[in-house]
């Protein structure tokens, strides 16, 4: 077996064409999750639970952008009991919309909470445990106790939710693991299936098996691959319940819907997820419109016919249970290396509006903030001689970036046209090649050692090029082109495969929107990226040039494989959080969004927080009413800092740790 291939994963029947995964149906009241239904939208609450009537309006808000599901946080049994007095008013004004209640912490309040809601969420990590972060080794003996322990606060909730006919969502969260999980399983994908497992077999022990399952975490990679996990392990212990989909503390604005895109819509390609909540740092009823984009390609999407045998590769190039990226040749594009494990690249394509000058002064913009999101190849289109000059004349005209810029011709038109592209650029496409006038085109590419560029239609087609060898003397990179994400994903993979050692160019199709093509981007590029696929990527959509190199470096950085920014990651905020959270990110972005390569999370309280920043360099956590705690990775180094100081405070932290630099 070739080094860089893995046996093919068992957590879908096909990687190669859609297949939904066949769930139980479970009821949320009125709303059948799971099963045959479609992937049903939710969202949460960010007012005070206590505070029933903004509460109550707030729930009508998301209602009507078409949630169907409210959740609704219960930290105390007062705020359980407040969550009746919502729901009453709810019906009262004509809404049937079921209620789930969000328990951390407290049995008591999730035993009040089941009178009066159709669904409870647990959080494993915390329904019975206080996490300390201790580190303690557990003998066998030891840890079966402990399951004993949760056995026995878990169980009288199981049983009143059986005779109530309520369900219950068992909600992992990457950042609140139980310190037993963590000290047996590691702050890991495997430690958040097997929390979530271990009440799953108390319930199903008591024959209660209305369940929903969610694996979230801040970090897709981490997201994704937890679901995963959790579906093949669910197959081999005959379990068939729902998902519930989410990237938590996503963030806000594009970056918080890329993050979401990228987790959510890379396993809705699988066919995996049931139900799907966008975590967004925003008034929750801007959630619901970005669920319902991402759900909207599923809800009618047929089952496709399995590849035929012959055509199903025996192994993968990726191991989708854990990162690793693609090996892959590498070799220079003008300045650049491809390939290898050199940076993802990026390919712009210039509008037919640009010139050297407009091209050189968002160079100089982009290059003044010192980000690293940069044009690097720029991509144009050859279809006759006034289309080559074009390129010949920006070319010279951006003569002072010869070691910043490189160029790619995507040619259509014959072979005489071909051959003159190869003489200016740095790369070439040559689009309608055909095979008695190809050998000519690949000599004059070998001559000079630049690098040819292959796209077809399908990955098989590829598969055939590969094996002819036409072009084993010049360096070469692969792209497939399609209107249809879907379809391109599963090609991607089989590509990934077939094209052996060569770098592959990724590139998302034009969308009909400009928020589906944020959302759909995210989730072809961000899925395959996640899957360690993909040396450059380009989005085809005519974009200005300064909008694609956004999109392009912000889906980069949601899928963790180029940080060109500072990274943010944020809660949505809900009941429990102890300051305003989206004035205060506001604020702190304002304050140090110019930290290249700096994580900064800003948490409204502690139920996430400590864990789900573990891996970034600074805290901003609530700690208490107008109260800061301030983190360095998970450890709390200030505590009850006033909030009317603590963005300063925090900023006097990131320059005592030598991560500041003046904007």
């Amino acid at each position: 077996m070739p080094e860089t291939l893995v046996p093919v994963a068992k957590f879908v029947p096909d990687l190669y064409a859609y297949r939904r995964r066949r769930t139980r149906e479970v009821m949320v009241g009125n709303v059948g999750v799971g099963g045959n239904n479609p992937i049903r939208v939710q969202s949460m609450t960010t007012t005070d639970t206590l505070d029933v009537e903004a509460t109550f309006r707030q729930s009508v808000k998301m209602i009507e952008a078409g949630c169907e599901i409210v959740r609704i946080t219960a930290p105390t049994v007062a705020d359980a009991q407040a969550i009746g007095k919502i729901k009453e008013k709810l019906v009262k004004a004509g809404f049937n919309q079921p209620i789930v209640a969000d328990i951390h912490f407290s049995p008591n309040a999730a035993d009040a909470a089941a009178d009066f809601c159709e669904k409870v969420r647990i959080n494993p990590g915390n329904f019975v445990d206080s996490k300390r972060f201790a580190v303690k080794e557990y003998t066998d003996a030891q840890y079966a106790a402990e399951i004993e322990r949760i056995e026995e606060r878990f169980t009288p909730l199981v049983l009143k939710l059986k005779r109530l006919k309520r369900a219950c969502r068992i909600g992992t969260n990457h950042g609140s693991l139980s310190d037993r999980i963590m000290n047996r399983y590691g702050d890991s994908a495997l430690g958040m299936v097997e929390s979530a497992l271990e009440f799953a077999r108390i319930a199903k022990k008591n024959g209660y098996e209305d369940l929903i399952f969610s694996m979230k975490s801040s970090n897709p990679k981490v997201m994704i691959e937890a679901y995963r996990l959790l579906v093949s392990r669910m197959d081999g212990i005959e379990m068939d319940y729902p998902l519930h989909l989410g990237v938590t503390e996503a963030g806000d604005g594009e970056d918080g819907r890329i993050k979401s895109a990228i987790g959510i819509g890379s396993l809705l390609e699988d066919g995996i997820g049931d139900t799907i909540r966008v975590s967004l740092t925003e008034d929750p009823e801007f959630e619901v419109p970005v669920c319902r984009v991402l759900a909207a390609p599923y809800h009618k999407k047929p089952d496709e016919e399995p590849r035929r045998e012959s055509k199903q590769p025996k192994y993968h190039c990726a191991d989708f249970y854990s990162y690793k990226r693609r090996k892959a040749d590498y070799f220079p594009v003008g300045p650049f290396v491809t390939g290898g494990l050199d940076l993802v690249r990026t390919v712009f394509r210039v509008p037919e509006a640009a010139t050297a000058d407009s091209i050189l002064d968002l160079h100089e913009v982009l290059l003044g903030k010192a980000s690293g999101a940069d044009l690097e190849i720029l991509e144009f289109p050859v279809t006759d001689a006034k289309s080559l000059e074009r390129l010949r004349l920006i070319r010279a005209g951006l003569s002072t970036e010869t070691s910043r810029l490189a160029y790619l011709a995507r040619v259509e038109g014959p072979l005489s046209l071909a051959l003159e592209a190869v003489k200016i650029a740095d790369m070439t496409c040559w689009a309608n090649a055909n095979e008695k006038e190809y050998a000519a085109y690949l000599g004059a590419l070998a001559a000079t050692g630049m690098v040819n560029l292959i796209e077809t239609d399908n990955a098989e087609l590829a598969r055939k090029l590969e094996a002819a060898s036409l072009y084993k003397n010049v360096p070469t990179m692969m792209s497939l082109r399609g209107a249809d994400i879907s379809t391109l994903i599963h090609e991607y993979r089989i590509l990934a495969t077939y094209a052996k050692n060569s770098p592959i160019l990724l590139r998302a199709p034009r969308e009909k929107t400009a928020e589906e093509q944020v959302l759909r981007s995210a989730t072809m590029l961000g899925g395959l990226l996640c899957d360690g696929i993909g040396d450059a990527v380009s989005i085809d959509a005519d974009l200005q040039l300064d909008r694609s190199v956004s999109l392009v470096y912000n889906v980069l950085q949601g899928a963790g494989v180029r940080i060109t920014k500072t990274e943010f990651v944020s809660c949505p905020s809900c009941g429990r959080t102890l300051f305003d959270l989206q004035t205060t990110t506001e604020r702190i972005k304002a304050r140090t969004g110019h930290l290249k390569g700096v994580k900064i999370a800003i948490m409204g309280c502690i139920v996430n927080g400590p864990g789900e920043m573990a891996d970034a360099d600074f805290g901003y956590v609530g700690g208490a009413p107008d109260s800061i705690n301030l983190y360095v990775g998970k450890e709390c180094v200030q505590k009850g800092i006033s909030f009317a100081k603590s963005d300063d405070a925090l900023v006097e932290l990131i320059k005592k740790h030598g991560k500041w630099v003046d904007p």
